[in-house]
């Protein structure tokens, strides 16, 4: 393992070397003679080390400084310049001094890059860039006897530099936007995912509590009838049947309780942290908007919010929204609208999902939330389960709130109404 690291790193690192030493052949020559190269090879190497922090900028320093001494040298032979191979060593030697001056310095800033702003980061960088400058001058003093800069001419080279750091420093700034966004966009995606998958979770759990519970009196009602039929003489022989199935039930029970212990971690380890209305709301309708195209229909989902405020049981929240606005994109036929609001009312908070479908007829109103009704059919004529509203009414009472529904709906079909408890919503901020 980390001998496949060292050779990624190192293949990074001839990467950076050699394309710097490739930018750097395209220059430009600002003073006469050539004397002092502006290429873009340093604006390369600042780029390539503002976005490959994990590489050893000294030692990615030492390679590309040599790697493009090499180069440079190589190029002179292929041009047949005339030179000898000892004469462009040290026409260009001064040129890996400065990648070596530049990356020791860029060090040294190396674990606060993340702190600069950008404009300070293009600053900084300029600095770096006319310290290195003036090294790589320096060598050329030392080595080649070269005369000294003018005034004027320190004076353009720092705007050169200037401007070179400058758009380097704009274009990292350019790619870790992008970057960044694709990053949100896939937080999004994942948070999506957890918060689709937390609240049907909870759903089935809350589905499961319930059953155990009647399992649980169903258990005892059996072992009373067993009871019963023990003590008459006569049908005494069936109480070990009732008895058998008695002890089954109770092993559903046990079998039933195990799982739901292992779903409540679940849902213990999803639901942590807290969420705002606005985007539970702004997630129920993508995901049911999602969910009419995936039916065909065309519907337009609408979104009021007049209230808006942090919450820590935003897996309850989107369980109770969900089914309802699925409920409503469902009895739509092809075409309709959907319009989802919160609104605070006193000490209460009023959720409402209204549709444009075909409304509640009067004799189904008393039943809706029974469990069991339902008055959706599919295609073949068979009718769906018709858990989701009375369950939806039991997570409410939970809550220790209201549901109703009535037909007063603006799109004309059925308008759902939840009232829950500010208080019982509300994370207090610290």
């Amino acid at each position: 393992m980390g001998h496949s690291i060292l050779k990624s790193r190192a293949l990074q690192i001839a990467v950076v070397a050699l394309g710097t030493a490739v930018a750097g052949e395209f220059k430009i020559n600002p003073f006469d003679g050539d004397i002092f190269r502006i290429a873009l090879g340093s604006s390369a190497f600042l780029l390539f080390l503002l976005l490959m922090r994990r590489l050893p900028y000294i030692t990615t320093g030492i390679a590309t400084g040599v790697t493009v001494l090499l180069f440079r040298t190589g190029m002179d032979a292929a041009a047949g310049s005339g030179a000898s191979f000892l004469q462009s060593l040290n026409s260009h030697f001064s040129a890996m001094v400065y990648y070596i001056v530049f990356a020791v310095l860029m060090s040294l800033i190396k674990s606060r890059l993340d702190t600069f702003h950008p404009l300070v980061l293009g600053g900084v960088a300029a600095i770096i860039d006319l310290l290195s400058n003036e090294m790589e001058l320096l060598t050329r003093l030392i080595v080649l006897d070269s005369a000294t800069f003018r005034l004027n001419e320190w004076t353009f080279l720092m705007a050169i530099a200037v401007i070179r750091t400058y758009f380097t420093t704009g274009v990292y700034s350019s790619i870790s936007v992008s970057q960044m966004r694709i990053a949100q966009r896939e937080q999004n995606r994942r948070m999506e995912q957890m918060l689709g998958f937390g609240s049907g979770l909870y759903g089935e759990v809350f589905y499961l509590e319930k059953s155990i519970g009647t399992l649980e009196r169903v258990t005892l009602s059996s072992y009373d009838l067993y009871r019963s039929l023990k003590a008459e003489e006569e049908l005494r022989p069936y109480s070990r049947q009732v008895l058998d199935i008695t002890q089954q039930i109770h092993e559903v029970k046990k079998d039933s309780q195990r799982i739901l212990a292992g779903l409540v971690k679940l849902v213990e380890r999803e639901a942590t942290g807290d969420l705002p209305l606005s985007v539970i709301m702004k997630f129920t309708l993508k995901s049911n908007a999602k969910y009419a195209e995936m039916l065909g229909k065309q519907i337009n989902f609408t979104l009021m919010m007049n209230s808006d405020y942090i919450t820590a049981s935003y897996i309850p929240l989107l369980t109770l929204l969900g089914n309802l606005t699925a409920n409503a994109v469902e009895v739509i036929k092809v075409e309709g609208s959907v319009s989802l609001e919160v609104y605070e009312d006193g000490e209460n908070t009023v959720f409402a999902v209204a549709d444009s479908g075909g409304g509640i007829a009067e004799r189904d109103r008393e039943l809706l939330f029974e469990p069991g009704f339902t008055t959706k059919f599919d295609q073949e004529g068979v009718a769906a389960t018709g858990i989701g509203l009375s369950h939806v009414k039991d997570i409410v009472d939970l809550f220790g709130g209201q549901l109703t529904v009535d037909n007063a709906s603006k799109h004309g079909g059925a308008r759902f109404q939840i009232i829950l408890p500010t208080a019982k919503l509300r994370k207090e901020e610290e």
